[in-house]
């Protein structure tokens, strides 16, 4: 397996398995599959998914083999939205959930604070539909909670942040004391976010891909680009769409319950600057597509989330490149 080394030194392996939208029953079980028969050392879960005690059991498990030790282990968890005021509480319950006594990997999950005492735990929600921002919350206040734990304590060896555009990093760098160690953010060839990408490496922050096939059903896997250089190389679709990323110096996130698919994922390539330059091309002849659009509505302490929407006259999503 393919490792990077973080800004603080700590060494990250590139392929990771994803457990978002993994079907309760089935999650521990290619967790513990994946540790033991298939390779992976990175297991990326969030609190928000709502599985993170099967993830725990299929770690526990794979140690309980012993074929691997928790040493091995890279695990990734993430504080979502409405715990930005109380980072600890959901540290220490995402810590008990999983059985573990540190995460090697903690990241702001999106750098919007959600109300903490809304209609609902995850997903609170305005009568519009909207999501129910806590207008108190910023990303540099959950930033700092976050700064506190990697310097007081010995329970994250790293921590980063997920879907945050340049506008957001910017503002976060000019104040943070510790530079994030990934971003975690949607790419893919009709995604590629080159200059976001960029700016993240000038800082010596690793991006990570989430959503490299697309999205559920990989509809990038029929892309005529994708085939050709599966073509090229005697290999899968998917493994061109994870190589991408790998090749090109990012962390990939690979989702599926399915042991064959765990254990193919893995059949990863290298290539060539060309063949990534032509992937990053895919969007310019395609068109720019984004699968993850939650519906966060209008908040005027995020401007570049009220910019986008007005430009766009539809549900709020991400810049790719501003």
């Amino acid at each position: 397996m393919t490792t990077f080394n973080l800004n603080n030194g700590v060494v990250i392996p590139a392929l990771a398995i994803g457990t978002w939208q993994s079907p309760p029953g089935a999650v521990a079980n290619i967790v513990e599959y994946a540790l033991v028969n298939a390779g992976y050392r990175h297991i990326d879960a969030a609190s928000a998914y709502g599985n993170e005690a099967e993830v725990g059991q299929g770690i526990a498990a794979a140690i309980a083999s012993g074929t691997i030790t928790r040493a091995e282990i890279f695990v990734t968890t993430k504080v979502w939205c409405t715990y930005h005021s109380r980072v600890a509480e959901s540290l220490a319950l995402s810590l008990e959930r999983l059985g573990l006594d540190y995460i090697d990997l903690l990241l702001i999950h999106w750098p919007v604070s959600l109300n903490p005492n809304g209609n609902h735990p995850i997903t609170p929600t305005l009568p519009s539909g909207d999501r129910d921002i806590d207008p108190s919350g910023s990303l540099i206040k959950t930033w700092r909670q976050f700064e506190h734990i990697y310097k007081t304590t010995r329970k994250v060896r790293a921590v980063g942040v997920c879907n945050c555009s340049m506008p957001y990093l910017k503002n976060l760098l000019a104040e943070a004391e510790i530079v994030p160690a990934v971003n975690q953010i949607e790419l893919h060839p009709l995604l590629p976010q080159i200059e976001l990408v960029k700016f993240c490496r000038s800082h010596s922050i690793i991006c990570e891909a989430f959503s490299p096939l697309g999205s559920s059903g990989g509809p990038l896997l029929k892309m005529k680009s994708v085939l050709d250089l599966a073509e090229k190389y005697n290999t899968s679709p998917s493994s061109i769409l994870l190589s991408y990323h790998v090749s090109d110096g990012k962390v990939v996130i690979a989702k599926t319950v399915s042991p064959k698919r765990a254990l193919s994922n893995t059949n990863l390539i290298s290539l060539s600057r060309e063949d990534i330059e032509l992937l990053h091309n895919c969007e310019q002849a395609e068109g720019t597509h984004r699968y993850s659009k939650p519906k966060w509505g209008v908040d005027l302490e995020f401007p570049d989330w009220r910019d986008w929407k007005v430009q766009n006259n539809s549900a709020w999503v991400l810049k790719a490149d501003s």
